[in-house]
């Protein structure tokens, strides 16, 4: 059981919600858990009582009840709880930097990989990070999250400010985020705009993310077919105009066409079959794209297919070059919805 925290807000933490500030520090608490210490006043902002939708500023102090061992990811000290890491742990690890800079770390995140702590989870990348920091006197921060499952580009903030930032430019929505998904099943449509309301929602197997009609969040995905394979396989290219937790999935599998791999939604129906695919999640956070914190000029990180992806796409023939033919299209189809990128001025990919 940890004592009572008393935690400063950061300045690159500034404008949050209190709840989903919790979340990042103590992502074991469920929101439920977190309401009940509100209403009982046990969490608390500059010693007054709080609701959970409070933006915090910089500066402000939350108090932190004692949380048991296994809720909270952080130690006393407010920092990550550091992992040890051999020397080609550490080598392996810088491998998949896509790309850095004074401001910015492109991580090439590897699918099975945490980004945080969770229930049972003792290795995740936030107690990484001080082997990314290449110099630097302060250590990394994420500035924004992948499932675990789910392969592709991280990116971390080398500083405060380029924290500050990065967050901004997610808050504002002037990122483009793109993902690679191979589906169970073809859509209708080879293009189409999905939008759909999700909710949380706990059961017997955990917390789910399922549709909700407009008692949810809203929750939009833009998705276009670049190939199919014998009829009942599809590689989509999605982009997210919003950023539900598991938004992809829900949204693909609501479609009727699952992502291979994704038990959890898609029960069988992710599974083809055939059976000579990998049964990993084959959802890849192809590219991202967004203003440079340091000048604003626009920079664009390109991940390659993880392994089990690779494999697959080699297993059915489908050629690479075709995703960002079909990367144009939607981006056109986007700027039609009046969704319109960024033009990329600074870039780095992996084939």
């Amino acid at each position: 059981m940890s004592g009572v925290q008393q935690i400063t807000i950061e300045a690159a933490e500034a404008g949050q919600r209190l709840d989903r500030w919790f979340r990042q520090r103590f992502p074991q608490v469920t929101h439920g858990r977190l309401e009940k210490l509100l209403r009982k006043g046990e969490v608390r902002v500059d010693g007054k009582r709080a609701k959970a939708a409070n933006r915090i500023e910089a500066g402000q102090v939350v108090r932190v009840p004692p949380l048991p061992a296994d809720e909270g990811a952080r130690g006393t000290d407010d920092k990550p709880r550091a992992q040890r890491l051999s020397a080609r742990q550490t080598a392996d690890l810088r491998a998949q930097v896509l790309y850095r800079d004074v401001s910015v770390i492109a991580l090439n995140k590897p699918a099975g990989l945490a980004v945080q702590g969770g229930s049972g989870q003792t290795r995740h990348l936030d107690g990484m990070l001080d082997a990314l920091r290449f110099g630097s006197d302060e250590r990394p921060r994420l500035v924004h999250r992948l499932d675990k499952d789910t392969a592709g580009v991280l990116l971390l903030a080398r500083s405060a400010a380029g924290a500050r930032a990065l967050t901004a430019a997610f808050r504002s929505k002037a990122t483009q985020k793109v993902y690679w998904a191979l589906v169970n099943g073809v859509p209708q449509e080879t293009r189409g705009l999905i939008d759909l309301h999700l909710a949380k929602q706990t059961g017997p197997r955990g917390e789910a993310v399922v549709p909700a009609g407009d008692q949810g969040k809203p929750a939009q995905t833009i998705y276009r077919l670049v190939e199919t394979v014998k009829g009942d396989l599809a590689w989509l290219v999605l982009m997210p105009l919003t950023g539900r937790t598991h938004q992809l999935r829900v949204h693909c599998a609501a479609l009727g066409c699952p992502i291979v791999g994704d038990g959890k939604y898609g029960g069988r129906d992710a599974f083809p079959a055939r059976g000579d695919l990998p049964k990993t999640l084959h959802l890849l956070a192809r590219e991202i794209t967004l203003p440079h914190p340091e000048d604003g000029t626009t920079l664009r990180v390109t991940a390659p297919l993880p392994p089990h992806m690779a494999e697959s796409w080699e297993r059915l023939g489908l050629d690479v070059k075709k995703g960002e033919a079909a990367l144009d299209a939607l981006t056109a189809y986007a700027e039609g919805l009046s969704h319109s990128p960024p033009r990329a001025s600074r870039r780095a990919r992996r084939s």
